[in-house]
């Protein structure tokens, strides 16, 4: 009889593998992309590695298989749990008990640079506080082309310096710990603490946290997408553009299940001084869904691809 959890694993490496030559990435180039060594993505397909919570991550957001990958992923550890041996994260995560009351997302662009704030209410439902809590900030210039886009963040990558990342909990700076620094990818950990003190999130208690960075539209395409990482009970985002670069907005939802379809309730609009802002809310949104809304600038036509030619 075949083994439950070795068929899941051999499920995931079999997702991976497909999606993997769905999007023509070879697997060094695959490693490399994730942050992994070289021969990883191979010792995963060919089932010498076992599958992990991160990798499944990665490789869905870098191959864009809509939670194909992680819905794997939870298979195999489902497997492992009907033959005990399952474990469970612990808290030092600092996400694993954590529920996202409110996410606040609000994209501001001036013209030449994209600037975002992000606002969550944090409920901590463990037994154990939380110290630290994991963003991660990924651009793409020219999602319909990745030549183009690697090409571009290996001559232009994003820079810290750039970023300009700050964090905030309940009027507190937090402290700040680099998980992955890649040209256009990074995860930081934000820390519930700083050169004052510590303020962890205790068991039952809720807090507001807000941090804000910037983007040049060199570095950003024409998109923002929010994937749902964690419980949410309500997720809204709000574009703000000028007027007069005439903007149009639009958007799709991904689910583990479901391939993307249009967002099932049109983003609102309205003009203030200036500044036409379109807003997009949800509640309850299912865990690992994806909501990318897209824009463009009627007044401000995007450029023709004039990509060279890689050899």
């Amino acid at each position: 009889m075949t083994d439950p959890q070795e068929q899941a694993a051999a499920e995931f490496a079999a997702e991976v593998t497909s999606w993997r030559k769905k999007r023509g990435v070879p697997q060094r180039k695959l490693a490399a992309d994730m942050g992994f060594d070289a021969s990883y993505v191979s010792k995963m397909e060919g089932k010498q590695s076992k599958p992990t919570a991160d990798f499944a991550h990665r490789a869905d957001d870098r191959l864009q298989a809509g939670g194909a990958i992680i819905a794997k992923y939870h298979a195999y550890e489902a497997a492992k749990g009907a033959d005990g041996s399952a474990r469970t994260s612990g808290p030092a995560t600092g996400s694993s008990a954590l529920v996202v009351e409110r996410d606040e997302a609000q994209l501001d662009y001036d013209g030449s640079c994209y600037n975002l704030t992000m606002r969550r209410k944090l409920r901590n439902t463990g037994e154990q506080p939380v110290t630290r809590y994991l963003i991660r900030i990924s651009v793409d210039r020219y999602p319909e082309d990745p030549a183009r886009s690697n090409v571009h963040y290996r001559e232009n990558p994003l820079t810290w310096d750039v970023l300009a990342l700050t964090a905030h909990c309940a009027g507190e700076a937090m402290a700040q710990a680099v998980k992955l620094d890649r040209d256009a990818t990074k995860e930081v950990w934000l820390l519930f603490e700083n050169t004052e003190g510590r303020f962890p999130l205790y068991p039952g208690e809720s807090v507001w946290i807000e941090y804000s960075y910037r983007v040049p539209d060199t570095h950003w395409g024409r998109w923002f997408q929010r994937a749902v990482r964690l419980p949410t009970e309500r997720l809204v985002v709000e574009l703000r553009f000028p007027a007069a670069l005439d903007p149009v907005v639009w958007g799709t939802e991904t689910s583990m299940t479901a391939e993307a379809s249009p967002v099932r309730t049109a983003p609102s609009r309205r003009d203030e001084d200036g500044v036409r802002i379109f807003r997009w809310e949800t509640v309850t949104p299912d865990l690992h869904a994806r909501y990318r809304l897209e824009w463009r600038l009627r007044a401000r036509p995007e450029k023709p691809n004039t990509t060279r030619e890689l050899t």
